[in-house]
């Protein structure tokens, strides 16, 4: 990668990576802080709060993708973050459980994510694109685990209000990083495989292998949110101050990150993707299970949690490579696009659904709700398509007349080792799926530079 594209890499992995802070710090936290808030002692109303963020990104989220191609990705980007610090300014000075509430939903208002999506297409290579993507999905992950330890620390310094501050604050300063350190981009289009396409969204919900994943990623996200109406309020009548979740949190998240990184490298070394993701997606279960039966001792919460986080971040890590890997290649864009609706809409739901069954029925209903969605999951996953073992390469060939494309396709889908090739005639882009197991990359580039690629 070059300087700018390692720039503008790192600035809007930080800035992606703040808005899932604002996110995620809250969650071990709010429910305790709630209690303390008019309102706040019905555990719907809680929920409602933690998921309401997830709503509005649903919304917004393709939209503002969409009206970034129109009116510029650094205006659409600026605007939402304007809108989440006006969020976690309302947030921070609520005076009870309804206006934060309102925060929340203004901050999730600023549904930045696609456009951000874009602009890094702008402003990355194609063959260096995939890497730049991966360095975002990996901020978003250290920031959820950094989250689960600072939010109690930072709660127990400057409590949620502060918290909600500090995330408005941080993000007025994140528009100074959009403005100054991100580059423009010389040329802004629309990028097949960063973007959702209407026009293939037909496609891409009649897939019955994407539909797995996206309920999955549906489900993960639902019980995540559900969980966390209930586990920090569970802590602390087991005896733990809040003031130490962390020291929880941190051991947990340690310990289950040395348990995951063999299971993704022997999964995708060996071409075991589907073993390992549906052992993930049990592990899964088994935790909720855990924590349905065990949520009123604090020893069998802390193991729960372990195969939690274990699970959650081994599954997180590698739903949107399944994606990839089983998405139509023209079409990734509008798949990840789905996803990441279907992500949001968990969030919403699992904090609302959660939030009612603790309210009316009791703590271990709400887990009993999670193990429902995980065994959902798991026959769905059982009867999923082993992912073929192929990544995603992609060559800029300039834009050529549609014979031309469709020419070059031809012969490109004709080398060794090259599952699926498309050429977007447009945008100048030649996409291959190519065998893990081999492929004649060097004839590849000899074809794309014989037709002046």
């Amino acid at each position: 990668m070059t300087r700018a594209e390692k720039r503008a890499t790192s600035g809007l992995a930080a800035i992606f990576g703040l808005r899932m802070l604002g996110m995620f710090l809250i969650l071990p936290v709010f429910a305790l802080y709630a209690e303390h808030l008019p309102g706040g002692d019905n555990h719907t109303l809680v929920g409602l709060t933690l998921g309401m963020y997830g709503l509005t990104q649903a919304l917004l989220m393709i939209p503002f993708g969409m009206a970034s191609d129109r009116i510029g990705r650094k205006k659409v980007i600026i605007f939402g973050l304007i809108l989440f610090a006006i969020g976690s300014f309302v947030a921070a000075s609520a005076s009870d459980i309804y206006w934060t509430i309102f925060g929340r939903a203004i901050q999730g208002a600023g549904a930045i994510s696609a456009a951000i999506t874009a602009m890094l297409a702008d402003l990355t290579r194609e063959e260096h694109r995939t890497k730049a993507m991966a360095l975002i999905g990996s901020t978003i992950g250290l920031t959820f685990a950094a989250s689960m330890v600072a939010g109690p620390a930072l709660n127990h310094l400057i409590g949620v209000p502060g918290i909600f501050a500090l995330t408005g604050v941080l993000a007025l300063a994140a528009i100074w990083v959009v403005k100054v350190w991100v580059p423009d981009p010389l040329i802004s289009h629309f990028h097949a495989d960063a973007q959702a396409n209407p026009a293939r969204l037909k496609d891409v919900l009649h897939d019955a292998q994407l539909l797995r994943l996206d309920f999955g990623i549906f489900a993960l996200h639902a019980a995540q949110m559900a969980m966390f109406v209930v586990v920090p309020v569970a802590l602390k009548n087991s005896g733990l101050p809040p003031a130490h979740h962390w020291m929880v949190y941190l051991p947990v998240l340690l310990g289950s990150f040395l348990l995951i990184v063999p299971a993704i490298i022997y999964g995708e070394k060996h071409g075991k993707l589907k073993p390992v993701f549906i052992g993930a997606v049990t592990l899964m279960l088994l935790a909720q299970l855990g924590l349905a039966f065990g949520i009123g001792h604090f020893w069998g919460i802390v193991g729960a949690l372990f195969f939690y986080f274990a699970a959650f971040n081994l599954l997180e890590a590698s739903l949107p490579s399944l994606i990839s890997k089983l998405a139509p290649v023209s079409a990734k864009g509008t798949a990840m696009g789905v996803y990441n609706t279907a992500q949001a809409l968990g969030l919403f739901f699992g904090g609302v659904f959660g939030g009612w069954l603790a309210q009316h029925v009791g703590f271990y209903a709400v887990f009993l709700f999670c193990v429902v969605l995980m065994a959902v999951w798991l026959a769905l996953s059982l009867s999923m398509t082993a992912p073929p073992a192929i990544k995603t390469r992609m060559f800029r060939v300039g834009a050529m007349p549609a014979d031309q494309a469709a020419l070059l396709k031809t012969k490109l889908a004709a080398v060794a080792g090259v599952v699926e090739a498309v050429v977007l005639a447009e945008e100048g882009v030649a996409m291959l799926k190519v065998s893990l197991q081999g492929w004649d990359e060097a004839a590849a580039r000899i074809l794309l530079e014989a037709t002046g690629a």
